[in-house]
């Protein structure tokens, strides 16, 4: 497939829109925590969760009824136009290209609050094409109505297609954030044989060997969505964007989210949605750094000031390797300690 040439890769797509990023910005991002705009009392309590959650996302797609779209995309802006959100990401997730929603929460969003706005969610991105539509009229609009900073996109990984085009999803515009795992919609587009929104699946796994005639064999279940988050991940850390685990489904099973957040944190993931006010305190616990792992890193990289060479430490040797894991490690907990004094003490910091 044919590329622009790296000189115009960072061009604004239209005249008198903002530079595009050549980074994206630094920010803290454990939690997205969906709230659905158009109900009065979820609106009333956003000013309450600016402190609690890292990025707050006003929904308008799935899970919003087709009779209450633009109410949402009205009661997002209201709360968009009324609220500080401080260091508190401001996102939404829009509709889906193809629906007749779309292009008027983008164009009447970005007119009434393009300047407070961060990131806009775009669902089931099958590959570089549904990108490359919303960068340009994001550029368009930005020029328009005189927004100064871009408005990032965030694609969600929800379609076979989608997963197949993952890394030239990730590599289409520099608006591009990141990328998030859609495990429900998933599943349906590949034919999986589940009805679970994320997590494991009691039926998928493998059998433990043979044994004597008569013993019982140990069954292990498997995670259906590690291929997918390995890909995922790649792409994403390929191309300089952020990964994320999606939505847990049952709010019944606290432990079944952290375990399935702490598989998508050790992979690579950074974060994960919260759908429910008790995932906030999931994600926090999985996505910030152990208090003990960050300490042992700020020891590797007070031993090797320049990151090279190899050092024993604790009786574990450390090498430039170790140092860049370990930079991450601390990097990730100094953002943790703006947002959380209290952990960040813990930290050292």
């Amino acid at each position: 497939m044919m590329q622009k040439p790296p000189k115009d890769f960072f061009k604004p797509l239209a005249i008198g829109a903002p530079e595009p990023y050549r980074e994206i910005p630094v920010a803290l991002e454990r939690m997205i925590h969906f709230f659905p705009p158009h109900v009065e009392k979820m609106r009333a309590k956003v000013p309450d969760m600016v402190g609690q959650v890292d990025v707050l996302l006003g929904n308008l797609e799935d899970a919003i009824p087709a009779d209450a779209k633009e109410a949402a995309r009205a009661g997002f802006i209201e709360v968009a136009k009324a609220v500080d959100f401080g260091k508190t990401g401001l996102w939404t997730r829009i509709n889906c290209l193809n629906s007749p929603w779309m292009l008027e929460d983008v164009t009447e969003i970005v007119a009434a609050v393009g300047n407070k706005l961060d990131v806009v969610m775009l669902p089931k991105v099958e590959g570089p094409w549904d990108v490359h539509y919303l960068d340009q009229l994001l550029a368009q609009l930005e020029a328009r109505n005189g927004v100064t900073k871009p408005i990032m996109i965030h694609a969600i990984l929800e379609t076979a297609q989608g997963v197949d085009n993952v890394a030239a999803i990730a590599a289409a515009s520099p608006r591009m954030h990141g990328i998030s795992l859609g495990p429900a919609d998933l599943a349906a587009s590949r034919g999986m044989k589940t009805t679970r929104v994320g997590g494991g699946h009691p039926f998928y796994g493998v059998l433990e060997d043979q044994k004597g005639e008569g013993e019982s064999r140990t069954f292990y279940q498997q995670d259906l969505w590690h291929y997918t988050v390995a890909r995922m991940v790649d792409a994403c850390m390929t191309y300089g964007l952020k990964a994320f685990y999606g939505p847990f489904g049952d709010f019944s099973d606290d432990a079944a989210c952290e375990a399935q957040f702490r598989n998508a944190f050790l992979m690579g993931c950074v974060g994960a949605w919260s759908l429910h006010p008790k995932q906030i305190a999931i994600a926090k616990k999985v996505f910030s750094p152990d208090v003990d792992e960050v300490l042992f890193a700020k020891k590797i990289l007070e031993a090797m000031p320049d990151g090279t060479g190899a050092v024993m430490i604790d009786g574990k040797m450390q090498d430039d390797a170790t140092w860049k894991q370990a930079k991450v490690m601390v990097d990730l907990a100094k953002l943790v300690a703006e947002k959380d004094p209290e952990l960040g003490a813990a930290y050292g910091f």
